[in-house]
């Protein structure tokens, strides 16, 4: 039944999200690395007042095995407001998580209920069917449906990747969203600039690339993605792609700017070859078209051999591996995770051409392993990886795990399982926040999501 007054959880602007009310609830996708059990959705109780805070309070296991959990994300967003595209009666109800090994897409209804339940399955076959794609990765609620992006064509191997369409209301594949792909073949993220009808989209990999792990030969023959590119959203049409480099490999998470008057966002570059640095790009609109440009630069690390695993003892350092950024609602702050150095870092990016570090905290790490500190006896495995920022931006939310194969080589001796929360004020750790080890049974937890939406789940259509 359609609500008579929209979702309260929808904002028209972020200025109006920053007041919204602090989230109680956090979802996290979490994974069996072995493929023997299910992968679940745990839900953390993030009340400060509340007895069980920092626990694990709700758990849903996955009816199959092997989806390995990746992204998600919600049904309806402060999109739905959006006056080109208006659905303002749909609920921010439903968490709508894809399997990336699987490519089955699960439906979970959240409401009334702390441990989601399953209402839908969409199997890989009709997602390969009705769109042409497989691996589904990226989930952003948008202009007239849901868009979910893809690393695989219908084969389940190789390209091209993109991004289907599914039904508001009936969760149906509705097609392939690209009527015009120009060049573009790798996939991974996507976003917009939505009052612009600007889609943007990042390159990783085919899933014969990235399943198995980094290949060597391909990140030195500078294979994986290196480009982002430009499309015209309303009429699904490729106008330009941006080369930031081979050097530069794997381009991924994207933020734009929230303000909707503003063309600019933030790109996070995993490594280069020449010298295992990260990056983070700036991508704008300027003379007539759209560039980017490197405004941060995190370099490796000097590493003995000896702590290092196999994959990086040939080049004696440990490089960054920028695997996620957010970009806080009132677009001040950038937060960046260097998974490899066990390193999440804090930017005042007012002046978006011109980010200035406020701060870092150590986490993690292949050779760090630095404890949380609320044990500081225990050294941690993995490091900063996905993060996500309250709608305030108030607090900061990470967790260890990246990918299962890219777990293996990176830390063979295997990652564990946390989840940290970081005060944005102070840029400290939380001490009573800190869910790790059997909280997730023996699952590695990915992405969070935050009730009522976060940095990272929303577009706005007014300033």
């Amino acid at each position: 039944m359609a609500l008579w007054t929209p979702d309260p959880t929808f904002y028209p602007s972020p200025r109006d999200a920053v007041e919204a009310p602090v989230e109680k609830l956090a979802y996290v996708a979490a994974f069996d690395r072995s493929a023997n059990r299910p992968d679940a959705l745990a839900v953390l109780d993030t009340d400060p007042a509340s007895p069980a805070y920092g626990t694990v309070i709700g758990w849903t296991d996955l009816p199959g095995t092997g989806d390995e959990l990746h992204h998600f994300g919600w049904n309806a967003c402060s999109s739905a407001l959006c006056p080109n595209a208006p659905h303002p009666h749909v609920e921010r109800r439903y968490l709508v998580v894809p399997g990336l090994r699987s490519s089955r897409i699960h439906i979970y209804d959240t409401k009334g209920r702390v441990s989601p339940e399953l209402v839908k399955v969409i199997d890989a076959e009709s997602l390969a069917r009705r769109a042409g794609y497989s691996r589904p990765h990226t989930v952003h609620c948008g202009p007239e449906g849901l868009y979910v992006s893809a690393l695989g064509g219908a084969d389940g191997a190789e390209g091209p990747g993109g991004i289907a369409v599914l039904d508001h209301t009936s969760f149906e594949v509705l097609g392939r969203w690209e009527l015009d792909r120009g060049p573009q073949y790798l996939a991974y993220d996507f976003w917009w600039h939505i009052n612009h009808d600007v889609l943007i989209t990042s390159e990783w990999g085919t899933p014969s690339m990235i399943e198995d792990g980094v290949v060597g030969e391909l990140l030195l023959g500078r294979k994986y993605g290196h480009k982002l590119h430009f499309w015209d959203l309303r009429k699904r049409r490729h106008v330009q792609e941006v080369d930031l480099g081979d050097q530069h490999q794997m381009p991924l998470e994207l933020r734009p700017a929230h303000d909707p008057t503003r063309l600019y966002g933030f790109v996070g570059v995993v490594t280069s070859v020449e010298d295992l640095s990260a990056s983070v790009w700036l991508w704008f609109h300027e003379d007539g078209r759209w560039q980017a440009r490197k405004v941060i630069t995190i370099p490796a690390e000097p590493a003995d051999p000896a702590l290092l695993p196999p994959v990086l003892q040939p080049f004696a350092a440990v490089p960054p591996l920028v695997t996620d950024i957010a970009l806080s609602v009132d677009d001040q702050r950038l937060y960046v995770s260097c998974w490899g150095t066990g390193e999440l870092k804090q930017y005042d990016v007012s002046d978006p051409y011109k980010p200035v570090e406020l701060g870092s905290l150590r986490i993690g790490g292949i050779t760090r392993r630095t404890p949380h500190p609320a044990e500081p006896g225990l050294p941690l495995r993995g490091g900063p990886q996905m993060v996500e920022v309250s709608r305030d931006g108030r607090r900061v939310y990470l967790t260890n795990s990246l990918y299962g194969s890219w777990d293996d080589q990176f830390y063979p001796e295997g990652v564990g399982a946390w989840l940290a929360k970081v005060d944005a004020a102070s840029f400290t750790f939380d001490t009573a926040f800190f869910p790790h080890g059997d909280a997730f049974r023996g699952l590695r937890p990915h992405q969070v999501r935050l009730q009522g939406g976060d940095a990272s789940s929303d577009s706005y259509c007014y300033p």
